[in-house]
């Protein structure tokens, strides 16, 4: 038997952004079995593989679900489907659910790999991930997932392979005519006394450009102010400090109830996912898109009788940023249901007898739905706890 362990040397998360680097380490052992070396001669005892090659995969697993009920599959867009044909890992790669979307070139690790009882041999895998691919993604009706292939195989057997998951964010799209790519390092080199004894700096690469970007971008404070209204009147202004955030940050906004004149009763905030399918990839004749609503934190509030309150909505940091993709565009708003009265017996006056105020008990009532969309990015890797793990496969 030879056991095949693979883990990632970023040992705090498995987490990548699109362009970063991937290292991973993968050994290859011969378990050590004293009693075999006693009743075998050592040519008997040593274990072999015929080859082993390592490279990473991205999967598209895409349903529609049809007005009949039942689940059409989607096959992915043949513009985007690369370096899938002729990989000695392929059929490794399609044990898991979902078809290949796009593939690394496979890397040969060995050929013909003989170990002896005890024996050890350990290998360095470091591939760069594609920046023209889609993040991880788990919805509805698409997902997309990563995952390293550890592919090998013994003479006359099948392939086996060792699969080690992976999360990948999207690069923030960054705009090089903002100011917010600056970095400050570069407004000071031109002033600053040149030194023939010190090395040059070297040069920005684009992840650190893009994580200089999204710190700068979502640092801002915008507010921006909405006045809430109905027929009957107004029902309050409500203040979104801005329309950018990061994964783990909070969404913090203020409702002011004071310039109303329509009592609003009870609110309820929540944060939703707005998966919406396009249409060249479901070849529907209805031209309303299909989309999915999925429902994450929320925030909800009886807020008859105060003239000011506010609503703190924290962002999963499990959750994926806003993006877009031949297949699917991911989207996020927030949902907002005021529940409104015109009630004569809500006025708040207080019994001068018993300086009670009795509630009435039944008062009509009128709700409305509001949507405002916000932006998601995504945040720093290292920003994400999630340990990578040993992973390992035994060869029979």
């Amino acid at each position: 038997m030879i056991e095949i362990t693979a883990k990632l040397i970023r040992d705090q998360s498995a987490v990548f952004l699109c362009g970063e680097v991937v290292e991973c380490l993968i050994t290859f052992t011969n378990p050590t079995l004293p009693e075999h070396r006693i009743s075998q001669s050592n040519c008997d005892i040593l274990e072999n593989l015929a080859w082993a090659t390592v490279q990473i995969h991205c999967y598209c697993n895409s349903t529609i679900q049809e007005r009949g009920g039942s689940s059409v599959p989607v096959d992915a867009p043949s513009s985007i489907v690369k370096n899938v044909s002729g990989s000695t890992s392929l059929d490794a790669s399609n044990q898991l659910k979902g078809e290949v979307l796009k593939s690394t070139e496979p890397k040969i690790l060995f050929c013909d790999l003989r170990l002896s009882p005890g024996e050890m041999r350990q290998f360095m895998f470091r591939e760069t991930l594609s920046v023209n691919t889609p993040p991880t993604y788990r919805g509805v009706m698409v997902k997309y997932y990563y995952k390293i292939t550890v592919a090998t195989q013994r003479v006359g057997s099948t392939v086996q392979a060792l699969h080690i998951p992976i999360r990948v964010l999207p690069l923030p799209p960054v705009n090089c005519s903002d100011e917010a790519v600056t970095l400050n390092d570069e407004s000071n080199e031109d002033l600053a006394p040149n030194n023939p004894f010190l090395e040059k700096k070297k040069a920005p690469s684009k992840i650190e450009y893009a994580l200089h970007y999204l710190q700068n971008i979502t640092a801002r404070r915008r507010p921006n102010f909405y006045l809430i209204s109905n027929k009957r009147g107004k029902v309050g202004r409500f203040c979104l400090f801005k329309p950018i955030y990061k994964l783990g940050e909070d969404i913090v906004g203020t409702l002011d109830f004071s310039c109303g004149t329509v009592r609003c009763v009870q609110l309820s905030v929540t944060l939703q996912c707005e998966e919406i399918v396009r249409k060249r990839a479901t070849e529907s004749t209805s031209d309303a898109p299909i989309g999915r609503i999925t429902n994450f934190t929320k925030h909800h509030e009886v807020c008859l009788g105060l003239l000011q309150t506010q609503m703190i909505l924290p962002i999963p940091l499990y959750v994926s940023p806003t993006f877009q993709t031949d297949l699917v565009d991911v989207r996020w708003r927030l949902h907002f249901q005021f529940v409104t009265s015109t009630n004569d017996e809500l006025n708040m006056e207080i019994d001068r007898d018993t300086l009670e105020w009795h509630a009435p008990t039944d008062i009509s009532i009128e709700t409305m739905i509001w949507n405002l969309p916000v932006t998601l990015y995504p945040t720093a890797p290292v920003q994400i706890p999630q340990a990578s793990g040993l992973y390992t496969l035994n060869i029979k």
